[in-house]
């Protein structure tokens, strides 16, 4: 024998391992959700679900890819259906135990998608919000490489991304691809799995051809695998290169419905009608019934041999998508069926499956016997993907004060970068970790002094071209040590690149305390994607501003209402509108020491461009009575104007505090003594409050101390956004209420006619205490 013929027979050899290794995965996958569905009691009779045939579409790229070239340093995102594949894979490797199989979409066992969080498994990227889950690695890349510039070896490894071709639906998918910083990451590798599929039909016009030249155009390289081995063969007979335009011009749906057809129907139908139907049918008649139904589902998406050819000719110069071609539910009964997105195996077709697939339906999860050739192989790619723990360091401390009291007239907005710069200072450990995010705004968020003292972010260092230009405010200086990320206006990108940032600490040991900031008005248009960062472990900060209809000038348009609402009521975060600059920074102080760590969160800052005067703040110029007052800022609210007998309590939030103070004023003009509370946390109150009535664990002295039962009153509330956010305040003490905000989209014009057409002037709130009291 010669070498080369013995090579031959190893490849083979080790091919014919791998695709009984793909058999087992496909019978896993298939059999966990099975179980979920038709074994495991059901009382309540809820739909369970699960996707078999989209995990089947996708069983061999990710066979291949486990057993083949994934390494350590690798990290890779699967699109949210094909979960049970990945915990497959997992069983098989030795990292998830045998009893989790029959629990997929069980309460504390195997999540219904993906979970870095949740699963009990290694799971690199959370998905299931479709086209989140899939740029993921795109944000994570940059936050290794972040990492990587604090001096941290945080690896080089390739990030992928597994995504099904309806996510290409996505406009997020296209926000990101687009963005400049992009192209420079050579570490992506992107999977489209191809099968021409959505939950209800064959997608008519679904090709790589279009998707190709848009990935081109933004500089990515593009890999289309279309067809198998066989076919491949097939189109080198006579009659192949009819056989192959044939297929080519097809649509999907009828090429779809021929992998529903016998070798009977195919005969017929393959041929088409066109002037080359005669070689189409003459080359096929020359094939036995099994080969002919094996060529037509010949795609490349399922041959090992070119996946690896695919996974080999990754140039990791720049991005890489590679297109595979599959068939929904590859390898099931329910293949290519327009309706097989979520439909199940009875229980006679898993018995078929099991015996076609060489194992046991009656003892489903049986492992490859340890000294058999699969066992051995996954046994030795276990070994080659183990990773070493990742150490949680603790981040650096955070100073709860920086001990300046601001004066004259400033605004919430600008006490952001005031406090960043004054951090920088009194705790350049802490100040070094802190990266700052924008899409584009960050001279009109008050950024601009933070940016010209730590840079911008680069991957490569790059010339400032104005560095010399006497008019030039911002410098915009691009280095790898910037701490400064700038991407384009595109507010999904931006949460998404702040929730991989924020889990820096949990995925490579480097806490960082990312702060990202857009127009509050635009916050629930990131919403979804910072909510899901959270869900995977990211901690941040986010900062809307300017807020509200106080941004008078601006109109509707921009002019956010309903975010005082999400603070309240996003997992996973503790939102602050403060009122003055000294309550800006204790919040944003608070915030920072939150994140980074096991028992940390995230964090909402809403500000305002009003400017307020900060002797209104009347800050206690006693240590200990300063102190207490910065405990109450954290804790959600401080009280700030006392009367020894109140007859009514305003509580107001962040810019609308003049306002209440000067009706506190005039209502004491008229023998009314009014409490003024300074609300800073509508959702830490809120808390508290539960917390009292024992819905959740937490502390409730705060309450006690702003709102104490004995000095109970008639509360009117007020705040710039809806007034549902406060009105919880009056069931503390079950007291008559008034609640004062903003419920209808705005108008432009002047401070005062914006806030007298809200309802928002002392004016307002004056008539509304007087109707509580009375």
């Amino acid at each position: 024998m010669t070498v080369g013929s013995g090579a031959s027979v190893r490849r083979e050899a080790d091919r014919a391992v791998l695709h009984e290794i793909e058999e087992r995965v496909l019978w896993l996958a298939t059999a966990i959700i099975h179980h979920a569905n038709r074994v495991r009691p059901n009382p309540s009779g809820v739909k369970v679900g699960g996707h078999q045939a989209s995990s089947a579409s996708i069983v061999s790229i990710m066979t291949t890819l486990w057993f083949n070239h994934l390494r350590p340093e690798d990290r890779v995102s699967v699109k949210p259906h094909a979960s049970p594949v990945l915990h497959a894979l997992n069983y098989l490797l030795g990292e998830l135990d045998e009893s989790y199989l029959t629990r997929l979409r069980e309460f504390e066992g195997l999540q219904s998608y993906p979970s870095r969080v949740k699963d009990p498994d290694p799971v690199d990227y959370s998905t299931g919000s479709v086209g989140i889950g899939a740029t993921a690695p795109i944000w994570g890349a940059i936050a290794r490489r972040y990492v990587g510039a604090l001096g941290t070896q945080a690896g080089t490894g390739r990030q992928y991304s597994l995504l099904g071709d309806a996510e290409l639906d996505e406009g997020a998918i296209w926000e990101a691809i687009v963005d400049p910083m992009v192209p420079q990451l050579g570490e992506l590798v992107w999977i489209v799995d191809l099968n021409r599929q959505s939950l209800d039909r064959v997608v008519p016009a679904v090709t790589a051809d279009k998707f190709r030249s848009m990935f081109a155009a933004a500089g990515w390289q593009t890999i289309v695998l279309k067809y198998g081995r066989l076919l491949e063969e097939l189109f080198t007979r006579p009659g192949g290169v009819a056989l192959r335009e044939r297929i080519d011009a097809m649509s999907n749906p009828e090429y779809q419905r021929l992998l529903r057809c016998d070798a009977a129907q195919l005969r017929t139908r393959l041929p088409g009608d066109g002037p080359d139907g005669a070689a189409v049918a003459e080359l096929i008649a020359g094939l036995d019934d099994e080969t002919l139904i094996a060529a037509i589902a010949n795609l490349g998406g399922h041959d090992l041999d070119a996946l690896d050819e695919a996974f080999t000719a990754i140039e990791d110069t720049r991005p890489t998508v590679i297109f595979a071609y599959t068939v929904k539910g590859q390898g099931l009964p329910t293949r290519g069926h327009p309706q097989n997105h979520s439909s199940l195996l009875t229980a006679e077709q898993l018995r078929e499956l099991a015996i076609r697939l060489g194992t046991d339906a009656e003892r489903p999860w049986l492992p490859f016997p340890a000294d058999s050739a699969a066992g051995e192989r996954c046994a030795a790619v276990a070994a080659r993907l183990r990773r070493a723990d990742v150490p949680i360091p603790t981040p650096p401390a955070v100073p709860v004060d920086i001990g300046r009291t601001p004066s004259g007239t400033a605004t919430t907005q600008a006490a952001l970068g005031r406090t960043l710069l004054d951090l920088a200072r009194q705790a350049p450990d802490a100040a070094r970790r802190v990266v700052t995010v924008s899409p584009d705004v960050s001279s009109s968020t008050n950024l601009g002094g933070w940016v010209n003292k730590v840079g911008v972010w680069s991957a490569i260092e790059r010339p400032d071209w104005f560095a010399d230009d006497a008019e030039t405010i911002l410098h915009w200086r691009e280095k790898p040590t910037g701490q400064h990320i700038e991407l384009g206006i595109a507010e999904v990108n931006l949460v998404g690149l702040l929730g991989e940032l924020g889990a820096t600490w949990n995925r490579w040991g480097q806490p960082l305390f990312p702060i990202g900031v857009l127009y509050d008005p635009f916050v629930e248009r990131a919403l979804e994607p910072w909510s899901y960062g959270i869900y995977a472990g990211g901690q941040s900060i986010l900062v809307g501003t300017p807020s509200g209809v106080t941004l008078a000038s601006e109109g509707g348009a921009h002019q956010s209402i309903k975010t005082p609402s999400i603070g309240v009521e996003q997992p996973g975060c503790i939102a602050y509108e403060p009122a003055f600059a000294i309550d800006t920074e204790w919040t944003l102080l608070a915030s920072l020491a939150r994140l980074g760590r096991p028992d940390g969160s995230s964090a909402y800052l809403r500000l305002s461009t009003r400017p307020v005067d900060q002797a209104l703040a009347a800050v206690p110029t006693d240590r200990a009575a300063r102190e207490r007052r910065r405990r109450h800022v954290v804790a959600g609210a401080y009280l700030l104007r006392r009367n020894d007998n109140p007859r009514v309590t305003i509580a107001a939030v962040g810019a609308v505090v003049p306002e209440a103070l000067l009706a506190a004023d005039r209502l004491h003009q008229v023998g009314l003594a009014t409490d003024v509370v300074c609300v800073t946390s509508p959702g830490l109150l809120y808390r508290a409050l539960r917390a009292r009535q024992g819905h959740e664990p937490g502390e409730s002295w705060i309450l006690d101390q702003i709102f104490p039962a004995d000095r109970a009153t008639p509360m009117v509330t007020v705040l710039d956004g809806h007034p549902h956010t406060l009105a919880f305040l009056a069931t503390i003490n079950q007291v008559r209420h008034s609640n004062l905000g903003v419920t209808r989209f705005g108008q432009s014009g002047s401070l005062e006619d914006v806030y007298r057409y809200h309802g928002l002037d002392a004016d307002s709130i004056v008539r509304a205490c007087l109707d509580v009291v009375d």
